[in-house]
């Protein structure tokens, strides 16, 4: 029998099983086989070619929109737009990419551990010493001596490093809304607009003028301060039973990937509201560090410890028009029962305000922005900061992007128990330094209104 024929296309394949005939013809002589394995042969090389060519086409046009852009093929620029919602965050997407920088300290560990339970057990005092280990020890100690200033410990790598940023956004209030710098160096300086009224100016100095044609134009210059981040340790502590380390690598893995997570959000989020700037960040709905905070007075007469619908009003009103879009009301937790009953007086009747009924859940959201109750306001009810109404774009977040981390069997040794530390510094300080007289001289606007106490 000569040589078989191979089909070098799908239609030709199927005309060959059509035909019986020449299937059985194949099938004696022992060569079907062989006439199905060439041809995939063939359609592979063919498909094989055909994606090289796409990806040629792809990565020239993707380098022709970087340039067109101003970028580098492998640069990816800071993502500094304040954020709505941590749900945004997807694998593999820019605000992904964002969170996990290639180019930080870490990246270069991100292949020597599988997850959060095999770096944490490399790390662990009584994990077996192996070569292995010893290997990957030994990288570890030459990245953390080079990137992080010396303290005793080991260089997380940015896998890990990003993923428990990533989840600790999830539950945090201010880090997913807020411009979060990356910061190369332990200070960076970062510019601000010097700007206290858009009475005369705007941006701090810019002037705009109506000009006959050819008239002489009208010098004008914008003043620009500077903000100066400077990186805080914040230190997550804990204990472990050695059980858990050794025995259920399942177990430990959940305790790093969620609480870890969940503990540094916290307490960055107590900082980023409430800190007063030496030795943690300058926070938000601090009055003592932040100096663009308004305060907006109560009602005449008003009772102690009491929301009326006129604050709402009078808080909306001093937010920067454009900062509405963005804009959340953080609020104490125990103020709920004076939203939940507030009402609306109209003459010698009226009705409720936000909450209409006891059977729907409560709407989250206040003249249609939303509502985030917390434990961590600066104020509880009747005082100053129970209820704010901010736009976080308007803070700033310095994220070093390196976490070190450190196992100690000394401390609770008696106790048979490892204690663990994670070490990450950031900063935080409000962006505008006042509140801005707007244009037609009215009261004064920002993107942080607070409510003054009601006693």
């Amino acid at each position: 029998m000569p040589a078989p024929v191979i089909p070098s296309s799908a239609s030709e394949l199927e005309e060959l099983l059509a035909d019986s005939k020449r299937v059985q013809e194949h099938v004696t002589a022992g060569t079907f086989a062989q006439v199905v394995q060439a041809y995939a042969r063939t359609t592979y090389d063919k498909d094989m070619d055909v994606m090289r060519q796409v990806k040629e086409q792809t990565a020239a046009a993707l380098t022709d929109f970087l340039k067109s852009a101003d970028l580098e093929p492998d640069v990816l620029r800071p993502d500094l737009t304040p954020r709505q919602v941590a749900a945004q965050y997807r694998p593999g997407s820019i605000r992904d990419l964002a969170i996990r920088n290639p180019k930080a300290a870490g990246a270069i560990l991100d292949k020597d551990f599988e997850n959060s339970a095999d770096y944490f057990q490399t790390i662990w005092h009584n994990a077996p010493n192996t070569a292995d280990r010893q290997a990957r020890i030994a990288r570890v100690r030459n990245a953390f001596s080079t990137n992080v200033p010396s303290e005793g410990g080991f260089l997380v790598p940015e896998t890990l490093r990003s993923e428990l940023l990533r989840v600790s956004l999830e539950s945090s209030v201010v880090r997913q809304r807020a411009r979060v710098i990356p910061m190369e160096t332990l200070r960076v300086p970062f510019p601000a607009v010097d700007s206290t009224s858009n009475v005369s100016s705007i941006y701090g100095g810019i002037i705009g003028y109506w000009t006959e044609e050819g008239a002489a134009l009208t010098a004008s210059s914008a003043s620009f301060s500077r903000i100066v981040l400077d990186a805080k340790k914040l230190t997550a502590y804990t204990e472990l039973p050695n059980e858990l380390i050794s025995d259920s690598a399942i177990s430990f893995q959940a305790f790093i990937d969620m609480l870890f997570p969940e503990a540094l959000a916290w307490y960055e989020d107590i900082g980023f509201m409430k800190g007063t700037g030496s030795g943690e960040p300058a926070g938000a709905l601090s009055t003592t560090a932040n100096p663009a905070i308004v305060a907006v007075s109560k009602q005449a007469g008003q009772t102690a410890g009491t929301l009326v619908w006129q604050n709402i009003v009078k808080m909306f009103a001093r937010m920067l028009p454009a900062s509405l879009g963005r804009a959340v009301w953080v609020a104490s937790i125990d103020t709920f029962p004076e939203l939940a009953t507030m009402a609306l007086s109209v003459g010698t009747g009226g009705g409720p305000i936000w909450l209409n009924n006891g059977v729907e859940g409560p709407p989250m959201t206040i003249l249609g922005r939303p509502v985030i109750f917390t434990e961590k306001a600066p104020g509880t009810l009747g005082t100053q900061g129970d209820l704010s109404f901010v736009d976080f774009g308007f803070y700033l977040i310095g994220d070093r992007q390196v976490m070190s981390a450190m196992s100690s069997p000394h401390y609770k040794f008696g106790n048979d128990l490892t204690a663990y530390r994670i070490i990450e510094r950031v900063d935080g300080q409000p962006w505008l330094q006042s509140a801005i007289t707007p244009q037609n001289g009215g009261d004064t606007l920002s993107p942080f209104i607070q409510l003054e106490t009601r006693s």
